[in-house]
């Protein structure tokens, strides 16, 4: 009988094509499991009589060889802020607690139309602010890998924290994740996993709950780098609802196989030896680079001067984004609704209890950088530093191939250990922000452990739209890493 618990989505696949197992079967299984996982929090909402019956439809194509398609019968985790239709989808809200759909982001639905049955919504913070899954209204997620589980427990990494702590606990093959400054690098990187943030454009953003419109991407958090590019050639491709989806042809993303590291030029950024990177990661980069020179590929240094404007620049553009973004949820279109004695106590009664306080912050942060007197000194600013930092990349891929830096400058930490300060929790995106501000592909992949046995993750950055090689670096990584 096969090892449901050993299965990846390329080996489910061969699993149910060969007739080995049905995907009732498998569904069933992480029905299970989940049931026995409450205490991780990883869903919000379960969707299991709806998983059974995809399920039950694949399982007939199977048996009659009929239309087998990309992830026939594959059960996988959705993160919350796809809105799905007739399933109720919170971006881990109040304000839309109790909201459903009446239609299907286009990267769920792509999902859907490639046969994946869908166990169930992920947690994740509040409209996807955050870094450690804390915000969520639902309460926050536990990280499976923790060796001290239920005595000093530690957060998996944010937004996508429901999504990651899924896959890494064994409750689903593979999730979808959402990145903005590194919502799905950074909780793959604390949980062990593949975190791939595509080019912006490759997936669309319709139906998915905005943020930063700018900044969101849809993109996969799955155990290995091919089940990483099996999600992403279903979920990526032009879409005409979404006016900033890329038009360029989408390639088959398994010939990352054949990509060949040898020759190629691994660029370095001195800048991300920032203050504060915690010793055990800098090793594992260490030992990184060296897996790169052993394979043939050549070690440059390189500049990324702009680095240390990243993050604040990130920090007016995104909550500026989300100032307009969230002006929507107004107590009277939809969503949660607090009355009050006039039109505009409803508004302030309904926004104050319907959000939560770190998206308040943010939408007073966004509003203030955008208001009279202090739009050219701040939000214009940072639009004039965005590109630089874009620049930046550009003219450091003259000179290499790929960009190789750690994903973050610590490993998984306690549940609250960083919630008086947000400045020190914003500090955890520093890595990852460079390169959505630049909208350019990046993945993380497990590559090492600390002295407490936790995971470390390792970041490559790639040219626009070059995610075959993005993939093919850290599928030698992937080989390299020998656990």
């Amino acid at each position: 009988m096969t090892n449901f618990s050993n299965l990846k989505i390329s080996s489910a696949i061969k699993g149910l094509k060969n007739k080995d197992f049905t995907s009732l079967e498998l569904t069933e299984f992480f029905i299970k499991k989940i049931e026995e996982n409450k205490n991780l929090n990883c869903f919000i909402t379960n969707t299991f009589d709806k998983a059974i019956l995809m399920a039950k439809s694949s399982d007939k194509k199977i048996q009659r060889d009929e239309n087998i398609r990309e992830l026939e019968g594959v059960p996988i985790g959705m993160k919350d802020l796809f809105c799905t239709d007739g399933v109720r989808t919170t971006a881990g809200s109040k304000m839309l607690e109790n909201f459903i759909p009446f239609y299907e982001s286009t990267v769920s639905n792509n999902l859907w139309n490639a046969g994946a049955v869908m166990l169930g919504k992920t947690n994740m913070d509040e409209f996807a602010m955050g870094s450690a899954n804390t915000t969520s209204y639902f309460g926050n997620v536990l990280n499976p890998l923790n060796p001290n589980l239920g005595t000093n427990d530690l957060v998996p990494g944010g937004s996508s924290g429901g999504s990651a702590a899924a896959v890494a606990s064994g409750l689903c093959l593979a999730s979808t994740g959402s990145d903005t400054g590194g919502s799905i690098r950074q909780p793959a990187s604390f949980c062990g996993l593949v975190g791939l943030k595509p080019t912006y454009g490759r997936c669309s953003r319709f139906g998915m709950v905005a943020f930063a419109s700018s900044l969101d991407q849809a993109g996969p958090i799955t155990h290995t780098v091919e089940d990483a590019a099996l999600m992403l050639q279903c979920m990526s491709g032009f879409d005409t609802k979404d006016s900033t989806s890329s038009k360029k042809r989408t390639p088959n993303y398994l010939d990352f196989k054949k990509f060949n590291v040898r020759g190629k030029k691994i660029g370095i950024p001195k800048e991300y030896l920032i203050d504060g990177l915690n010793s055990d990661i800098k090793k594992v980069w260490d030992e990184g680079i060296g897996w790169f020179s052993s394979s043939g590929a050549k070690i440059v240094d390189i500049s990324l001067p702009h680095t240390k404007s990243a993050l604040p620049t990130y920090y007016i553009i995104a909550p500026a984004e989300a100032s307009a973004n969230l002006a929507r949820y107004d107590g009277v279109r939809y969503g949660y609704r607090q009355s009050g004695k006039d039109l505009r106590d409803l508004y302030q009664k309904t926004r104050r209890t319907g959000f939560g306080k770190e998206v308040k912050r943010r939408l007073m942060i966004g509003t203030y950088v955008l208001s009279a007197g202090y739009y050219d000194a701040y939000y214009l600013k940072a639009l004039k530093v965005r590109k630089l930092i874009s620049k930046d990349f550009e003219d450091a891929f003259n000179g290499c191939d790929l960009i190789f830096t750690p994903t973050t400058p610590n490993v998984a930490f306690p549940i609250g250990e960083k919630q008086t300060d947000p400045i020190e929790m914003y500090l955890n995106d520093v890595l990852t922000v460079p390169a959505s501000l630049a909208g350019l592909p990046a993945i993380s992949i497990p590559s090492g452990y600390n002295k407490e046995n936790l995971p470390v993750g390792l970041q490559i950055i790639g040219k626009p739209f070059d995610e075959i090689s993005v993939l093919g670096a850290a599928n030698l990584i992937e080989n390299a890493r020998g656990f």
